[in-house]
Formats: C-alpha cells, sequence, structure tokens
C-alpha cells in the first residue's frame, strides 16, 4: 500500500491531504519540526524530526518509495523525492515531475541570486484561493490512483 508524506511545517493544504488519504484509507505521515495538530483517526501520524536545517526532507527522502506521494513546495526535496521513484505534488497542485525539476530547479537558483541581490524581494506566497485547494486535491488523488495502479502491477 502506498502512503502520502507532507513537508508539513508550512504546508497550507494539509486538511485536502486527509480528505484524500480518507477516500483510498491511505497512511499519511505529517513531518514537521514541532508538535503539531493531527486529525485522530485519519490515517494521519505526526513525525516530529529534530530541528536541523533539513530534517523533516532528510526523513521523507529516505523514507518516500515508488508509488508513495510526497506534498512538498521544497524543489530540492522534490527532486531528491523523484529519485527515489516517488510522485511529487506542490502545494500549489503543481506535480514535479522528471520532465520539470530541471527547470523548477534552475528557475528556484536564478530567485535566490535575485533575492540575494537585492533585486527580487522575498514575501512568499499568496494564499491560497477555495479553488486553488479544489485543484490541488483533485491532482492529489490523480497522484494517489497513478501510485495505487504503480504498486498493484
Amino acid at each position: 500500500m502506498i502512503a502520502i508524506f507532507v513537508d508539513a511545517d508550512a504546508c497550507p493544504v494539509k486538511d485536502e491531504v486527509y480528505g484524500v488519504a480518507a477516500r483510498y484509507d491511505l497512511r499519511v505521515f505529517v513531518v514537521a519540526n514541532a508538535p503539531m495538530r493531527v486529525p485522530p483517526g485519519a490515517g494521519a501520524e505526526l513525525v516530529i524530526v529534530g530541528r536541523d536545517f533539513d530534517a523533516a526532507d532528510d526523513w521523507i527522502a529516505t523514507h518516500a518509495r515508488g508509488g508513495d506521494v510526497v506534498v512538498t513546495a521544497d524543489i530540492l526535496l522534490a527532486a531528491r523525492c523523484l529519485a527515489s521513484s516517488a510522485r511529487v505534488i506542490g502545494t500549489d497542485g503543481r506535480p514535479f515531475t522528471e520532465e520539470s525539476i530541471g527547470g523548477a530547479l534552475a528557475s528556484r537558483a536564478l530567485n535566490q541570486e535575485l533575492r540575494e541581490r537585492g533585486v527580487l524581494g522575498s514575501g512568499g506566497p499568496r494564499p491560497l484561493s477555495e479553488k486553488d485547494r479544489s485543484r490541488f486535491a483533485s491532482r492529489l488523488d490523480q497522484l494517489v490512483v497513478a501510485g495505487m495502479r504503480e504498486v498493484a502491477s
């Protein structure tokens, strides 16, 4: 059976993840640096890792396997998980794929350089609308079904 791994510290779509996981009776590993609320009986398990900078990323990258789905906005973590054959979706609902990860890594590096030079601000992502949340849930559902098919074959 597949599992869903959530890079949880700044994840705005945890409730949508719980809904999709409940529909398919999947385990969810909510990986965070600090305690947070996880709904009881939802198949979700809170994994608290150390406060080291990449502790959550390291835990997820070590445990996610083929068929599993990882939810993260972290492009470097996405690349690591794709290398382990996991499926990866951003918190904006955009799937990361082998075809798209190179461009995402290049954009990340460029934006980081622009921020360091003071050309680009660091305002963070815009708040998600209900439409964004619905699109995320739909795309997560598609990835889960694809992962389940992969594991079953």
